[in-house]
């Protein structure tokens, strides 16, 4: 009689002789684990978001979640979120158990610890520390002696650097830095800051109202105050935007001083750089894009060809 041939199943157990009830039981217990597999996974999910978006601490008033609630930016770190909630605990240990002042005190922290988040309210229940505020978007990025660095907003309050998610920061040179810069919360008075975040606000108010989907500051890499006022000639530009690909576009003196200096109105100027950019969909191609000279011509990219 031949012999009988043996195989694996699936699993890569048993053989073709295996009772029934072998099967069954493998099957049954492959079942089992992958249920528990699963399982872990999805605990494991919701642990990570619960992390997420709370953070746990001890104080002596017991155990309480902090929470940052309203609208969060999605460009706002962990880092930044952490430091956040390490203010507002900062003296949990040495708080009584009075609500209000718990609530006073991490108010007062996160205000003068951390800049990002003003106007900081705080609330607390017998499970919770609920902060909320007003976020400070960072506009600008100061380097100064090519390390300091500091972001500035458009209030030009400045912030201390820290990591930021995908948030376009525009890097503003030229700059005098002869002063020690404020420290983070502190406004940063300058004149050609001043102009410069000028700018930076007419353009991000173009961008919403006639490129929101696509806005023309996320291709501006830097803008340059160096000649601001004329300080080192009064017939080059005052003020020029440089793109990440390197196309100069020249602005000319600040808000408001167009007629002074025989520029284009400054509505002209913005005119003329948005009809250029929706036409091209695009600020590269070409070496400079001038707006300060009323009737110049804007050259096209087959131009430099």
């Amino acid at each position: 009689m031949a012999a009988k041939k043996k195989g694996f199943n699936i699993f890569g157990l048993g053989s073709e002789g295996d009772k029934p009830s072998s099967k069954s039981n493998v099957i049954g217990f492959v079942k089992v684990s992958l249920f528990v597999c699963a399982f872990i996974l999805v605990l494991a999910g919701f642990t990570f978001l619960d992390g997420y978006v709370k953070k746990q601490t001890t104080g002596s008033s017991g155990n309480r979640t902090i929470e940052l609630v309203g609208d969060v930016p999605n460009w706002v770190s962990e880092e930044i979120k952490n430091r956040i909630y390490a203010a507002a605990t900062a003296e949990a240990n040495n708080s009584s158990n009075d609500d209000e002042k718990i609530a006073a005190s991490a108010q007062q922290n996160i205000a003068h610890l951390v800049p990002w988040l003003a106007e900081a309210r705080v609330r607390t229940t017998h499970k919770s520390i609920l902060i909320t505020g007003h976020w400070r978007k960072p506009m600008l990025l100061v380097t100064a002696d090519n390390k300091n660095k500091f972001f500035i907003d458009a209030d030009m309050v400045v912030l201390d650097y820290s990591p930021i998610g995908n948030l376009p920061v525009i890097n503003i040179t030229g700059m005098e830095l002869s002063k020690i810069p404020p420290t983070p919360g502190q406004v940063w008075q300058g004149d050609d800051l001043t102009a410069a975040i000028a700018v930076l606000n007419r353009l991000a108010r173009m961008d919403t109202a006639v490129t929101p989907d696509k806005p023309l500051l996320h291709h501006i890499d830097r803008i340059d105050v160096a000649n601001f006022d004329g300080r080192k000639n009064k017939r080059e530009p005052h003020i020029s935007l440089y793109t990440k690909d390197g196309t100069q576009i020249i602005w000319g003196a600040e808000l408001g001083t167009w007629q002074r200096h025989l520029e284009s109105p400054d509505d002209d100027k913005l005119a003329k750089l948005y009809t250029y950019y929706q036409q091209y969909g695009t600020l590269s191609g070409v070496k400079y894009i001038n707006l300060r000279d009323p009737q110049q011509k804007i050259y096209l990219p087959v131009d430099k060809y």
